[in-house]
């Protein structure tokens, strides 16, 4: 295999570190739908349409959310290397398939709260399983709030009285999600992958198979193989929700939106915080129009997402960073 590619002056193994780093974003199913060009003077970040969840995601939005989290893992990792990243949102020359153009804008090291973050890149985990019963502490919650506001996007603190209503939501999505069975396939299709498959989402990761009882966790990510719960211990009666919510609907915003939620998922592992999302709810065309109404404000809802305290996960499968790289001639169909 010939040596990896350089980008932006910094070397081939930095280059790869830096692809390595965006790469360990989260994404529906674990699709990775990610590629990247590579060049002296920019990293174009593309949309990989072959990596399209088209029953849960027909739309492309949780496409785009996810390569919008690796963007924000790719700003981090510029800044640990040393360079201060400038980012053109649907760069227009790219081709169709270009989410994002970085490029250098200055050089320096990086702010302790950029270290930060990037150091919780590689411990972040999407966690499936039960959590404590112990309260996330409302200065921690003040951090993920501060988090979303800086990528200028807006989280919301689903209050109690608005608990009820959110169960209903999520659960009557995930049934009609359930009904389809196009929907199903798909789901089996991404889900209990087998030890040394570098995509989807693999049984270690899945947690236990819900049961009826669990109030916000419906959606079994185990391909029949789910792990067996600790006797007496179910999920948490009433985890911290948070709705991470954009000001504006569109493909940018989806991309501005993805990264609001990398930095409060990065911001809440720094604080020893576990997170998994509810994704049904935002999937679902009639539930995302209810919640939306339920937020009001103008707010377009793009994640929900169960925080707490949770045990140690394992690392979901990653693809290499080589197989990620796009050649300068490769195509740039778009993935709408």
């Amino acid at each position: 295999m010939s040596s990896f590619p350089s980008a932006l002056g910094l070397s081939a193994q930095q280059t790869e570190d830096v692809v390595r780093a965006a790469a360990a974003a989260p994404s529906l199913h674990n699709s990775q739908p990610w590629r990247f060009r590579l060049s002296p003077h920019v990293i174009e970040l593309h949309g990989d349409p072959d990596r399209r969840l088209p029953a849960a995601d027909p739309s492309d939005r949780e496409l785009r959310l996810a390569c919008g989290a690796a963007l924000l893992n790719l700003r981090l990792a510029l800044a640990h290397a040393g360079v201060r990243p400038v980012v053109t949102l649907l760069p227009r020359l790219a081709g169709p398939s270009a989410l994002a153009a970085v490029r250098v804008q200055d050089h320096g090291p990086a702010a302790p709260a950029e270290e930060a973050l990037y150091r919780a890149i590689p411990a972040r985990r999407s966690n499936r399983r039960p959590f404590l019963d112990a309260p996330v502490p409302p200065v921690h919650r003040q951090e993920m709030v501060k988090a979303v506001h800086e990528e200028h996007c807006r989280l919301h603190l689903v209050e109690r009285h608005e608990r009820g209503q959110l169960e209903r939501l999520v659960h009557r999505a995930h049934r009609e999600q359930m009904d389809d069975p196009r929907f199903r396939e798909e789901l089996a299709r991404w889900t209990g992958a087998p030890e040394g498959v570098v995509e989807g989402v693999p049984a270690a990761s899945a947690g236990p198979e819900p049961e009826p009882q669990d109030q916000w966790v419906v959606r079994d990510f185990s391909g029949g193989q789910a792990r067996q719960r600790v006797a007496g211990k179910d999920f948490e009666d009433e985890p911290l929700l948070v709705v991470l919510c954009s000001y504006r609907a569109g493909r940018i915003a989806d991309l501005e939106a993805g990264q609001a939620l990398q930095r409060m998922l990065l911001t809440a592992t720094s604080l020893g915080l576990s997170a998994s999302l509810l994704s049904q709810v935002v999937e679902v065309e009639q539930a995302h129009a209810e919640l939306r109404r339920l937020l009001g404000e103008g707010l377009w809802p793009q994640a929900v997402v169960r925080v707490g305290y949770g045990s140690p996960m394992p690392r979901t499968p990653r693809r290499a960073p080589w197989e990620l790289v796009m050649d300068a001639g490769s195509p740039v169909n778009s993935p709408d």
